[in-house]
């Protein structure tokens, strides 16, 4: 399985180690040549509006929304789940791919960042997934065929951190730092589901 992390900025590197533990070939992708032969993508946590800005400038934007329109899985933590969303209450580019509004740093700045146990929807295991959380966003709504996967606590109610529509997935939070590689095995079975039905 070919798995392509978008590598403009940010924490590609981490999900490119979780992958390769997991026996599948990361694949570095920085221009529009690089999604060739993908079988899904992720991309990582890092300063939304620049890679955006990346994004435009090696003409990505129109690619990566074709992947999407294919079927092959797709998947945003943190900043990515920003680039996503149709969404985000400000001027910044956007894939527009999913169906949910975003509010960028929700939680805080850099010092505000926490770790919490989180039940996911459609996670294997009876433990919680411990989920770590930078300068994130949430989603603030989804619309409809958007399948929330978890919540967290914010200011005494529950937000949403995780969601799926279809063939994409997006997480406030970044399991790429965790040691648990459960969500990223959720991510491949996407992937495989997505081949099956391409």
């Amino acid at each position: 399985m070919r798995i392509g992390v978008l590598a403009l900025q940010g924490a590609f590197i981490e999900h490119e180690q979780v992958l390769a533990r997991l026996g599948a070939e990361a694949v570095e992708v920085r221009l529009p040549r690089d999604l060739d032969g993908l079988d899904g993508l992720i991309i990582p946590g890092g300063e939304s509006t620049t890679i955006g800005k990346l994004a435009v400038h090696y003409q990505l934007m129109e690619p990566l929304r074709e992947m999407a329109r294919t079927g092959k899985a797709m998947w945003g933590t943190c900043a990515g789940l920003i680039f996503m969303a149709k969404d985000v209450g400000r001027d910044q580019p956007l894939l527009g791919l999913m169906d949910v509004t975003v509010e960028r740093n929700a939680f805080g700045r850099q010092v505000d960042s926490f770790e919490a146990n989180l039940s996911i929807k459609g996670v294997d295991g009876d433990q919680p997934f411990h989920a770590i959380f930078i300068r994130a966003p949430l989603i603030e709504a989804v619309g409809k065929g958007v399948e929330v996967l978890a919540r967290a606590e914010k200011n005494h109610r529950d937000v949403i951190v995780a969601a799926r529509q279809g063939n994409l997935l997006v997480t406030s939070f970044h399991p790429e730092l965790s040691s648990d590689d459960r969500f990223h095995r959720y991510f491949l079975q996407m992937a495989k589901a997505g081949l099956r039905t391409a």
